[in-house]
């Protein structure tokens, strides 16, 4: 009896079992994208129009979601890096349109795996960092306005810019991007049949996010949970949802309940099509499918790190005010902004291939150079001297608050780094010391 004839390579590619392996490293990529999508919506979802950041904490809080299933976003060939971009537009016709409000990167994360050490590190941007747009026209220069503004050029420049904006920062060199926005968030939630949650007590909010919900077990379809993860101004109860914190417990819980859905052993998967159906429309990203399957293949299992740039100490308020180089006006209008130590990003994120780091603006004074002036209590006195700065204790505070400081005309630097060592997330930073040679701060 003759010998079977051998398979060759095109019969090989033709073998049930290898089409099943493709199929389902296929699925498990597609179900990555959508986890990622879901959580940078929800994210998102989570951030008003309104309220300004305090040091990333909500994109911290989305971290420590999306590690099983970030884990499985990006590989190839050495080390890659992913910006993940949440866009808070409202009503927008695709993640990188503009829409009726919003419109801006709030949720900026990047990816940074390396298959060789087998590890992805997240690294979370905060989306109000002061950043210099020399060439824009943007009275209010932030990070996450470059998403705006590149989506007004042409729809395809908004990540891109973005892109760009992250990388400078950073000083890492990325490629490729991933962006969602609401309703990726709803869509996702509505494709699974809901998501399942403990709504922990009344929630009523008819004017922000809309929830309006019922304490207890209970199934919640797109709408529904994308209220319950924005609420913070709960009329209903003066203790259950009514900060940013309790918002991002909520974020926690709603998107474990999710990833479980979709990730866990023995999930009914029969609602995969409509999810892949609603993730191409609802994602927009410039990895292929191909390389969607290759690194979801990889990187699956990989070690997790999460870090994050800045601090609260970093959010202050700024005065309207000139500030050459900033924008084409050369002058920033007042609203909350993180001043970050571009020494401390380089520094953190050296490990991990950063060429150094820029916001264009000008550098943080080491605070021995910088001479403070004190109208404060004690407590402000010792916390400035620890981080070196020569305090001149000129009387007691009265109570201002917010703490205001003032610095010396052309010198915006000096009450930035003032602010950051005071650390009080909204201090008021302004140009009118009357000394020309001192910070002066009344608090």
């Amino acid at each position: 009896m003759p010998n079977p004839p051998k398979k060759n390579s095109k019969q090989s590619q033709n073998n049930p079992s290898d089409k099943s392996k493709k199929k389902r490293r296929r699925r498990t990529a597609w179900i990555t994208v959508g986890v990622v999508a879901v959580l940078l919506g929800a994210a998102v979802a989570a951030t008003t129009a309104n309220l300004h950041g305090k040091n990333g904490s909500q994109s911290s809080g989305l971290s420590g979601l999306i590690h099983s299933a970030v884990g499985t976003i990006v590989g190839q060939s050495g080390v890659e890096n992913i910006l993940l971009i949440g866009n808070n537009a409202r009503n927008a016709t695709s993640p990188i349109s503009l829409g009726d409000g919003g419109g801006q990167a709030d949720i900026m994360m990047v990816a940074h795996i390396d298959p060789t050490k087998h590890q992805i590190v997240l690294i979370t941007i905060p989306r109000n960092v002061l950043f210099a747009q020399p060439q824009f026209n943007d009275p209010i220069p932030k990070l996450k306005t470059l998403f705006f503004i590149g989506a007004q050029m042409q729809p395809n420049q908004a990540a891109q810019l973005t892109v760009q904006g992250v990388s400078q920062l950073t000083g890492l060199k990325i490629k490729h991007y991933i962006v969602t926005d609401f309703q990726g968030f709803v869509d996702a939630i509505n494709a699974v049949g809901g998501i399942r949650i403990d709504v922990p007590g009344r929630l009523y909010d008819p004017y922000y996010s809309g929830a309006n919900l019922y304490p207890g077990w209970q199934t919640l379809n797109g709408q529904q949970a994308l209220a319950f993860i924005r609420i913070r101004q709960n009329q209903a109860s003066s203790t259950i949802r009514v900060n940013d914190f309790q918002r991002m417990n909520a974020e926690v819980q709603m998107i474990d309940a999710l990833k479980q859905k979709l990730l866990s052993a023995g999930s009914d998967l029969t609602h995969l099509p409509a999810l892949i159906g609603t993730w191409q429309k609802d994602v927009v990203t410039n990895l292929s499918t191909t390389q969607l399957v290759q690194i979801a293949n990889e990187a699956s299992g990989a070690k997790i790190i999460h870090l994050t740039i800045g601090n609260i100490g970093d959010s202050m308020q700024l005065a309207s005010t000139s500030l050459p180089g900033v924008n084409q006006e050369n002058y920033i209008t007042g609203a909350y902004y993180d001043i970050i130590s571009t020494k401390d990003v380089y520094k953190m994120l050296k490990p991990y291939g950063s060429k150094g780091s820029s916001t264009g603006l000008p550098t943080l004074p080491n605070p021995s150079s910088v001479t403070v002036q004190l109208y404060g209590s004690q407590t402000y006195a010792d916390r400035l001297k620890a981080a070196g700065f020569n305090v001149q204790i000129m009387g007691p505070g009265n109570g201002t608050y917010p703490v205001q400081i003032d610095y010396p005309s052309g010198e915006p630097a000096w009450g930035w780094q003032v602010g950051r060592y005071l650390a009080t997330g909204n201090s008021i930073v302004s140009p009118g010391s009357p000394n020309p040679n001192a910070v002066v701060v009344y608090g």
